[in-house]
């Protein structure tokens, strides 16, 4: 199978749609909060694109030209004051209106905007995920299957994401069992199954159905570990809270989720500057993200709603990154600006700005050739 054919099956038609569906809502969203915030501190806003490059439509409203672009992958507002102008020799000078004219708590104000309203829409769909779908509650002795890779052991074998895992070998899982003197939770099983050799049975329940999943199984062949090709945790049950409930649950969930994503995303920095393309499970690349979100697709509504809530959750705190080019980094240079006294001068912070745009694009770069290396 070629490296296109290989990621094809990992992606499904839908599960694209949905990608760029929830991208798209996530990334309109974040520029129209930028938009709202110029606007309402008087500042004009020349464009706003849903979408990049060729311009396929547009139209001017409220002062505004509103433009739908060819390539589905984000979009931006061109604020006036925030890009240069022309210094009348030809040449390009700091903007002295318009944005550049803001104090700076305005400036930080209409750069900040983006990132909380990702970070609002994450706390509503999580409020929403709680009450309307609930908490979930892990159940020990079932193992859930979560994803399966695809050209994997598991996939030839017909286990789906969704299939519920109740016994090993003709044995119940039971809901701990004693690995070296500590308990543990019973779906835990299943790795210690997977690390010996020999005749295998996974009795697996989809729906209604149960079936007994028969396979030989080595360990490992020439040294190496083998895998299954799934990714699986305990079976849950949900317990739908009230609407307060939810979002107090919900802030919650976010406060504690934040040490994690940042380390995430210092786990991807060093891999970047080492040039280790090793898969990471905590950042995924364009083609992770949408063969993640194929899979939520083929399992439901609530999975789907879990998934955009990473993503904006992930968007805003990327964009909190002080690295010239985001919203983080712009709001460091107005920081800067404020506690000197006086902006940095035009060239100073075209330089800076020039060289963070170039470290989001080699890290861009690097996550796609990761995602895609390891199809090969």
């Amino acid at each position: 199978m070629s490296v296109l054919q290989s990621i094809a099956a990992a992606l499904t038609p839908v599960g694209l749609l949905w990608t760029l569906l929830l991208i798209g809502v996530a990334t309109f969203l974040h520029e129209l909060a930028h938009y709202a915030l110029a606007r309402w501190q008087g500042v004009a806003v020349h464009s706003f694109s849903v979408g990049m490059g060729p311009v396929l439509f547009k139209r001017r409203w409220r002062g505004t030209e509103w433009r739908l672009s060819l390539l589905p992958i984000g979009g931006y507002v061109e604020i006036d004051g925030m890009a240069p102008e022309e210094d009348g020799q030809g040449g390009l000078r700091q903007a002295t209106r318009g944005f550049a004219a803001l104090p700076a708590w305005g400036k930080v104000a209409v750069l900040l905007a983006g990132p909380l309203m990702n970070l609002v829409l994450a706390l509503g769909l999580m409020t929403a995920t709680f009450a309307g779908q609930g908490v979930a509650v892990p159940i020990s002795d079932r193992a859930r299957v979560q994803s399966v890779q695809p050209g994997s052991r598991a996939e030839a074998l017909g286990l789906r994401p969704g299939d519920v895992i109740v016994a090993l070998n003709g044995r119940d899982i039971p809901e701990t069992r004693t690995v070296g003197g500590q308990s543990r939770p019973g779906w835990e099983g299943v790795r210690d199954l997977l690390a010996t050799s020999g005749p295998k049975t996974l009795t697996v329940q989809r729906g209604e159905e149960t079936r007994e999943v028969t396979f030989d199984w080595q360990a490992r062949v020439n040294g190496e570990r083998q895998l299954l090709g799934i990714g699986y945790g305990p079976e849950v049950t949900y317990q739908r809270l009230s609407v307060p409930n939810a979002f107090a649950t919900a802030v919650t969930t976010t406060t504690e989720a934040v040490p994690q994503i940042l380390r995430a995303f210092g786990g991807l920095f060093a891999r970047f500057f080492t040039l280790d393309l090793s898969r990471d499970e905590n950042v995924s690349g364009p083609i992770g993200t949408a063969e993640i979100v194929s899979q939520a697709a083929s399992v439901g509504f609530w999975a789907l709603v879990q998934i955009a809530t990473l993503l904006n959750l992930s968007l805003a705190f990327f964009n909190l990154i002080p690295i010239p080019g985001l919203d983080g980094g712009r709001i460091l240079l107005v920081l800067v600006g404020s506690l000197r006294g006086r902006p940095l001068s035009f060239s100073q912070e075209q330089a800076i700005n020039l060289a963070g745009f170039a470290l989001v694009m080699l890290l861009m770069v690097f996550v796609v050739v990761r995602d895609v290396s390891r199809f090969f």
